[in-house]
């Protein structure tokens, strides 16, 4: 693989899981939460547990391609969450904003 793919891999990757929280009402994104609904603190646990996964990832995308991991300072990690907090910001919008304007915009029918 080549280290393009990689790079290109890894920020799909992180795209996907950065708006999984937000998307989903279930918790770990497999059980049904409690009432159908999550509670933010708990999004937001989830939300930092797929920043540590996506972080799995691209040291195993590394180590793949490079055939070893380059030391990382704390400026490297803090850049690294501030962009997955950008790529969360479409579900972010979506689960506060845009769904309860669609669901204005176009009420379900009730039998």
């Amino acid at each position: 693989m080549s280290s393009g793919l990689a790079i290109a891999l890894l920020l799909v990757v992180a795209l996907v899981a950065a708006n999984l929280p937000w998307v989903s009402d279930r918790l770990g994104l497999v059980y049904r939460a409690p009432g159908g609904r999550k509670r933010e603190w708990v999004r937001l646990i989830e939300w930092g547990v797929l920043f540590g996964l996506v972080a799995l990832v691209g040291a195993g995308l590394e180590m793949r391609t490079q055939g070893q991991l380059q030391a990382q300072g704390w400026e490297f990690w803090v850049i690294g969450l501030c962009l997955f907090a950008v790529f969360a910001l479409p579900g972010f919008i979506y689960h506060h904003d845009l769904r309860r304007r669609l669901a204005k915009r176009h009420p379900r029918v009730s039998p």
